[in-house]
């Protein structure tokens, strides 16, 4: 008799924990039964082949997984901000994501103001109950990129054109410079900067200073404006781009670039949103996620050249070793980093204000 009261038993709680379940998955999956509205803001065209398009792209594949209602607010600037996040929340938006590390301030009191709503801020540091900022460790790529210009060239000179001295763009010019380096010691690398992410016509005047000022066969971008692809492609240069694959636009030139793939990063975390599985923190994702990437090579590319690419790539993906690590002299011969030492993360994300030997600022 008890063993039949401990069978019934067991198969009662079988039942029970199989309802559990079931009612469990069945919650799962309706997170996306009705559409979840999401505000966006951008500071430049969502079709800019560039920084804002490589966001967009990786949107509207997570919008058709998970059934989102997006709204774009393109090319707005820091005064607008506040204004745009307001209009969201009275628009009952779930989500707001922001593209631009200027909009930072804003996102953090827009968090503050609307617990209710989960924030994203793309190049941002700041985090909460209800803020993640996101970034990913793109230097890994402008590393391996550098491997393959340092590979290319021919001159030895090679081109960099840059939007701001800020330690993100400073750590993408020594990660490239240190690529460039490791296969080629005699190179040297000359940046120039334009001050702005995506002004076109102050941007095409920098790089056509900079061609002319050097003997340049390859020409490298941190730049929101795609006038440095197409300046190299007039003159005939190979270049290295940023944010998105555009090859297609300039198929003779164009040699390689580092690119994102946001939908690797957001459809996990706004799924999360929609789960109740938020967790607010600071992501800085690096190669082994596929959300940076190198565009395929072209086909003009040097012998040797993917291999040498492809077997850092592997160091490291490994999580073994990174960009930084010593012994590494700056360009003024002083030793920044000492041999079996790293850069610290909040050092690369914050301290960069210095830049590697091989590098030349071109004032």
């Amino acid at each position: 008799m008890k063993k039949i009261i401990i069978i019934m038993a067991l198969i009662i709680l079988a039942i029970i924990a199989g309802i559990f379940l079931i009612t469990y998955h069945k919650a799962e999956a309706d997170v996306t039964e009705t559409a979840t509205k999401v505000g966006v803001i951008m500071n430049g065209s969502k079709t800019d082949r560039s920084w804002n398009q490589a966001h967009y792209e990786g949107l509207e594949k997570t919008a058709a997984e998970l059934n989102l209602d997006i709204t774009y607010k393109e090319c707005v600037t820091e005064d607008k901000v506040t204004e745009i996040i307001n209009g969201f929340a009275k628009d009952n938006c779930k989500i707001i994501i922001a593209g631009s590390f200027e909009f930072g301030k804003y996102m953090v009191e827009g968090a503050e103001k609307y617990p209710e709503i989960f924030f994203f801020h793309a190049t941002g540091t700041e985090s909460g109950k209800n803020m993640s900022s996101y970034f990913g460790r793109m230097y890994q790529m402008r590393y391996l990129t550098g491997i393959a210009a340092g590979l290319q060239t021919e001159t030895n000179e090679i081109g960099y054109v840059a939007a701001f001295p800020i330690s993100e763009v400073n750590r993408g010019i020594n990660a490239f410079t240190l690529g460039v380096k490791s296969v080629n010691p005699e190179a040297k690398v000359y940046v120039k900067w334009t001050n702005s992410w995506g002004d076109n016509s102050l941007t095409a005047e920098v790089t056509e200073k900079l061609i002319s000022s050097h003997n340049i066969d390859i020409l490298a971008m941190h730049s929101d404006s795609l006038e440095p692809v197409r300046i190299a492609d007039k003159h005939g240069i190979m270049s290295i781009g940023y944010n998105v694959d555009n090859s297609s636009l300039y198929p003779d030139t164009f040699l390689t670039a580092a690119v994102w793939d946001w939908e690797i990063f957001y459809m996990p975390n706004i799924l999360k949103c929609l789960q109740g599985k938020f967790d607010g923190r600071n992501y800085w994702e690096g190669s082994k996620t596929g959300i940076i990437k190198t565009a395929p090579l072209s086909d003009k590319a040097k012998e040797g050249i993917a291999d040498a690419m492809e077997k850092e790539r592997k160091h490291l993906d490994s999580g073994t070793y990174d960009v930084f690590y010593g012994p590494i002299y700056d360009n003024k011969g002083i030793l920044r980093i000492a041999e079996g030492e790293s850069m610290t993360d909040y050092a690369m994300l914050n301290e960069f204000n210095w830049y590697v030997e091989g590098v030349i600022i071109d004032e």
